[in-house]
């Protein structure tokens, strides 16, 4: 399947692997981008020396694209930012900010770069700074959230910007990216999915507690705070809700939720851990190499669209 996000990025599929923090790592990566996919390296919060290991070793299991998530609100963004052009790293998402003071640079290095919004005006001002694509990410998805679903969000923000637009949030099959075509997509960026890869390092507790999420297992915190994250329930998630709605001050809340991320990933901590997924988790049935994913939804993608596809090139 071609398309407009295939072709930018040089990749067999329209599948783009969120950036998550601490599971979108090497082996993950390399993983999608074997199977046809964009495979990315989530920096979140990581020093760059790190972030270039990572980009090294990813580059010892494949010679196909990858890119590199760049999470603005990091401290340590100007030198993850200058990492990825030394590198050669072709193609970056970024979260959490505006990556304006970046794309000079970025742009001189050949370097794709693909902002996530949750909202029509981010869009507009991406694409004014000189992005080449935006992820379209609604509510559903996990991890920090916006407001607006990714069923209203992607069509309007497609209404709105020139450049191509990537669905994310909620999508999990090939029923999911078949939609997110029919609302103007040009491919899509999934995570859930994806935590439970074969390839993906995540602690098989969590794996576990996705894999036999039910529709209503998911919650958000945060909300109060104006930093809404979607996680699965559990103790802390519970505990965090009570603590929100007596007020009690951010700082307490924060420390809550310090290295719970950590916890669920790397421990298996299911009781205490932050166990980001999206709505989808509830549609995530069985651990599959990241081939086997691909393949399983652009085959149900096919099906749908036997009778054409609206969106290929």
């Amino acid at each position: 399947m071609k398309t407009e996000i295939t072709e930018l990025l040089g990749i067999e599929y329209p599948v783009i692997q969120g950036g998550m923090a601490w599971v979108a790592e090497y082996h993950l990566a390399a993983a999608v981008s074997e199977a046809g996919g964009l495979g990315l390296i989530g920096a979140a919060s990581a020093p760059p020396e790190i972030v270039r290991e990572q980009i090294r070793k990813v580059k010892e299991l494949t010679e196909k694209p990858f890119g590199v998530n760049v999470m603005l609100m990091n401290p340590n963004a100007a030198e993850v930012a200058q990492v990825v052009v030394e590198e050669g790293v072709k193609v970056v998402t970024t979260g959490a900010g505006n990556p304006a003071k970046f794309m000079e640079l970025w742009k001189q290095a050949g370097v794709k770069v693909i902002p996530v919004v949750a909202s029509v005006a981010m869009a507009k001002i991406m694409e004014k700074s000189g992005a080449d694509a935006v992820v379209a990410e609604g509510t559903e998805s996990g991890g920090h959230i916006g407001a607006a679903t990714t069923m209203t969000l992607v069509p309007q923000v497609v209404d709105a910007v020139n450049i191509p637009v990537i669905a994310a949030g909620g999508i999990a099959d090939g029923r999911g990216v078949a939609a997110a075509f029919m609302l103007g997509a040009k491919a899509v960026q999934m995570g859930t999915r994806f935590v439970v890869a074969k390839e993906s390092i995540v602690h098989a507790n969590y794996k576990e507690r996705v894999i036999k999420a039910k529709d209503i297992d998911s919650e958000v915190t945060g909300r109060s705070t104006g930093h809404p994250i979607r996680v699965l329930r559990n103790k802390m998630t519970r505990e965090y809700l009570k603590m929100e709605a007596d007020g009690v001050p951010f700082e307490e809340l924060e420390r809550l939720t310090l290295g719970s991320l950590r916890k669920a990933v790397m421990e298996g901590d299911v009781v205490n851990g932050s166990l980001m997924a999206g709505q989808s988790a509830g549609m995530v049935k069985k651990e599959q190499s990241c081939r086997e994913i691909i393949e399983e939804i652009m085959q149900e993608a096919d099906a749908l669209f036997s009778r054409g596809n609206p969106a290929a090139v």
